[in-house]
């Protein structure tokens, strides 16, 4: 009995001595002593291991399952009692082997029924288009396909194959098929069948190493320490990395098992924590939670949503998440972005959008209705005192009243109260006040001084003139009588000379003026 794979075997082809023996198995102590953690070797791991057979031959247990795995396969026919055998006549065929774990695999040799006659034989014709599968449960679709067989030109497989297979797995599938909607090439057999007379699976059954050794330890971000059994290349990462060897860490805003997961809405867009997806320095805004994915709750905005909307939004506390913006702008009196910001000086309402009246001393006006609480500027009225007086009033609450004498149906300026247009015929003023008449009467004063005054110069400037030729004429008589002897009536004349020269003394000082 041939026993493929072990020690055993090995030392059986040799002449067996004593001596031999002993040196062998020192060699083989030595190579596990150096490693007591793995194999040493590739091995087969298939070999005795439970099989499972969709189409047993129930009453023969000559051709049963486990024939494929028992290490033998001298004698490839029907009657050596070291084949598999399926039933016949079935369109689909499938034969299992448990490797009893998750193993490293590096090929998969198998060895057909041949009937031990010169190949090719017949029952390539049953072997075409076999497919080999590799999974860690019992479904063949859990798993991956290792291996299709394609003769790409007319031909037929070959009845022993070597197929690598660098996969990670527990359960190896033999399966083939013969659809009736398919059409096959001529060569391959109207049923299938599985007629195994071995199966090999080499690899490494210690998790974590690799090499034709199976010595070498897999890099260390390799998920679940498995790596290709040749090359080393993880057969997938832990989370957070990525590579051949799963030796970088995932960018580019990702995160998690081969890098696949977006990261969130980190602070400064900072990447997340390559493994878990957390953000480490908190959320950007409008975003919350260790992975700043989720959106803020009504009400709240900003960085970690650690903001409250305010209350002065127009909708009260809705805002946008990211900026607090209010939704449907502010409430009346307030402005800003956030609503956060009272009216300014002489405005008033919603986002402060209105100009206040003419509140007295330029108050401001209540900033959410508008009103003026200390009452209007002189010339308006109302509650916003944005109304003018009436065209015949004006002054503080328009209760002063233009004059009557105003031009234009008595209208004036609402707030001086000047005539608009100018005053009726008769009067005069600013305000139209004053009787134009009073204007008369002191021309008529000047008149009557006037009428007065200048018949009284008239009259002096006369008597002046007449007493000049009075007195001219005077001086030459007293002239002709000092030429002459006196005389005895002249003494009377000189008297009445001296009287008269007093008279005329007593009129220049008189005042002509003093009488008027």
């Amino acid at each position: 009995m041939r026993e493929l794979g072990s020690v055993r075997y090995f030392m059986k082809k040799h002449i067996r001595t004593k001596e031999f023996e002993e040196e062998m198995w020192i060699v083989i102590i030595i190579g596990v002593s150096f490693n007591s953690n793995h194999v040493v070797a590739l091995e087969n791991m298939a070999l005795r291991k439970p099989v499972w057979e969709d189409h047993p031959r129930i009453s023969e247990t000559y051709w049963r399952g486990d024939k494929a795995v028992d290490g033998r396969y001298t004698d490839r026919s029907a009657s050596g009692g070291q084949c598999v055998i399926s039933a016949s006549e079935a369109e689909t065929a499938t034969w299992r082997v448990d490797l009893g774990g998750v193993v490293s695999i590096s090929h998969i040799n198998i060895y057909y029924r041949t009937e031990n006659q010169p190949r090719p034989t017949i029952f390539t014709s049953r072997m075409a288009g076999f497919f080999l599968y590799v999974s860690n449960t019992t479904s063949k679709e859990d798993g991956n396909l290792c291996f299709h067989e394609i003769q790409r030109v007319n031909g037929t497989p070959s009845e022993d194959q070597r197929i690598n297979c660098s996969v990670q797995g527990r359960y190896v599938f033999y399966y083939n098929e013969r659809r009736p909607d398919v059409r096959y090439p001529s060569y391959y057999s109207n049923f299938t069948y599985y007629e195994l007379c071995e199966l090999e699976v080499y690899g490494c059954s210690g998790v974590g190493y690799y090499g034709p050794s199976c010595n070498i330890l897999c890099p260390s971000n390799c998920q679940e320490r498995r790596c290709d059994i040749n090359t080393g290349h993880c057969l997938g990462c832990l989370p957070g990395y990525h590579g051949r060897i799963c030796d970088q860490i995932c960018d580019r805003q990702t995160y998690g098992l081969e890098c696949s997961q977006s990261c969130g809405n980190c602070s400064n867009r900072e990447t997340c924590h390559h493994i878990n997806g957390t953000c480490l320095h908190g959320c950007n805004e409008g975003v919350v939670g260790m992975y700043c994915l989720t959106e803020c709750n009504p009400g709240y905005y900003g960085r970690d949503c650690m903001y409250q909307c305010s209350e002065n939004c127009n909708v009260t506390r809705r805002c946008n998440r990211f900026t607090g913006e209010c939704v449907g702008g502010c409430k009346a009196g307030w402005t800003g972005t956030t609503c956060d910001q009272e009216c300014g000086s002489g405005y008033f309402g919603p986002d402060c959008k209105n100009e206040c009246g003419h509140c007295l001393n330029t108050s401001q006006c209540h900033r959410g209705n508008g009103t003026c609480l200390t009452g209007c500027s002189a010339g308006y009225i109302g509650n916003f005192c944005t109304e003018k007086c009436p065209s015949w009033s004006f002054g503080m609450n328009c209760l002063q009243r233009c004059d009557t004498y105003c031009s234009g149906n008595a209208s004036c300026n609402h707030i001086t109260g000047i005539c608009n247009k100018g005053c009726k015929q008769g009067w005069n003023g600013p305000l139209c006040y004053k009787e134009r008449k009073q204007n008369t009467t002191s021309s008529n004063d000047n008149i009557l001084v006037i009428s007065v005054v200048v018949p009284i110069f008239i009259v002096l400037c006369g008597s002046i003139l007449n007493f000049i030729f009075w007195k001219r004429k005077n001086a030459k008589d007293i002239e002709r009588q000092i030429d002459e002897p006196p005389a005895k009536e002249d003494k009377t004349k000189t008297i009445e000379i001296s009287e008269q020269y007093t008279d005329l003394h007593e009129m220049e000082d008189a005042n002509p003026y003093e009488d008027l």
